[in-house]
């Protein structure tokens, strides 16, 4: 299959490698002139790093032409941060074609910004937009043309816009991710799946302190503690409220499975929290004001988690007060702006009308 991926950070380099290794034609598209120069005079390749040990790996090209990229491609993966979405999607919009499928991994609603993009650019190609819950890869970069890939994922739940397309995005999809692809109803039904706006923002609050003290810090192993769990699962039952209410069905991948040592599976699989602590890769530096989880789960998707709730009718005290304490760390004020049906012009749509819009698209 031909695969075009958006990006040049741990997600695409891991998503890129990882296609290029299962045998499908990979192009791969960064917006940084030089960075791309710098990758094609190594040779567009990628060195995969996995318990299988280490891949050297062909890319059929990178480019920083985004037309090139995506022409001809049957699947279109961007899992690029959510607060880079508007600016490629914008890029993208003009140039896509019938039956091609736009895949986000996580993307905090992101699917209608693409989706609208298409729209506002005059676009009327019968393109489909999809997301899921989680990166499909525990990975991390460890050098300029080099990616690790700890685990990945078992169970990828799949809401797409519009949801009278899925039968084929999820067709194509699944092609790029044999027997990990789950349908979970429309695109905010993928966007509630998403576990980055429940598992992080406790990580990074709660543990502010050390995170701020040492030099690196893993908040997945020593910053995991119980009572932060507790914190975790309560934040989760808020967004599994707002799913019932809106009456999207189990599964809810409640992120106490992924800790879990029997019970269901979670996206990761099993034992997949002790897989990405022994990696020591997330052993890492966090500048609380800069990273993308304060700036893309905390902000963006409790931001959209507060505002879905809304229109539901639940209450959401505990992402209210992440929104809160994350906004004082940056010195901003988080309950402005962020992303909400408002910021993505859906603001005045009653209940009906959003699952509608949902269903049958613009």
């Amino acid at each position: 299959m031909k695969i075009a991926v958006l990006g040049g950070g741990n997600g695409s380099f891991a998503a890129a490698g990882d296609f290029a290794l299962s045998g499908h034609e990979v192009r791969l598209w960064r917006r940084d002139a030089g960075l791309v120069e710098a990758h094609r005079a190594a040779g567009s390749r990628i060195l995969v790093k996995d318990h299988n040990g280490r891949h050297d790996v062909k890319l059929a090209k990178v480019t920083n032409d985004i037309a090139e990229a995506i022409n001809g491609a049957e699947l279109i993966l961007c899992p690029a941060p959510a607060f880079a979405q508007q600016d490629i999607a914008r890029l993208l919009a003009p140039h896509l074609r019938d039956g091609q499928v736009v895949f986000l991994p996580p993307a905090t609603f992101g699917s209608m910004i693409f989706a609208q993009a298409a729209r506002d650019a005059g676009n009327r190609a019968q393109a489909s937009f999809a997301e899921t819950g989680t990166l499909p890869w525990l990975t991390r970069k460890h050098g300029s043309f080099e990616v690790a890939i700890t685990i990945r994922a078992k169970r990828l739940p799949v809401g797409v816009f519009p949801l009278n397309q899925a039968s084929h995005a999820l067709e194509v999809i699944g092609r790029a991710f044999p027997d990990a692809i789950e349908p979970c109803g429309d695109a905010l039904s993928g966007a509630l799946m998403n576990a980055g706006p429940i598992i992080h923002p406790p990580l990074i609050v709660m543990n502010a302190g050390p995170i701020e003290h040492f030099e690196r810090w893993d908040i997945h192993k020593e910053g995991t503690q119980a009572a932060i769990r507790r914190v975790t699962d309560a934040l989760d039952a808020e967004r599994i409220a707002v799913r019932e209410v809106l009456g999207y069905s189990a599964p809810h991948f409640p992120l106490a499975h992924h800790y879990a040592k029997e019970g269901e599976i979670w996206m990761y699989g099993r034992g997949s929290h002790d897989r990405l602590t022994d990696s020591g890769d997330w052993r890492e530096r966090i500048v609380l004001t800069e990273h993308r989880y304060m700036r893309e789960d905390l902000r963006l998707g409790l931001s959209l988690l507060v505002s879905v709730a809304g229109l539901a009718g639940v209450g959401t005290p505990l992402a209210k007060a992440f929104l809160a304490i994350g906004g004082a760390i940056c010195g901003e004020d988080f309950a402005q702006g962020g992303r909400t049906l408002e910021t993505l012009g859906l603001g005045k749509f009653h209940k009906a009308e959003l699952q509608t819009l949902l269903r049958e698209g613009f």
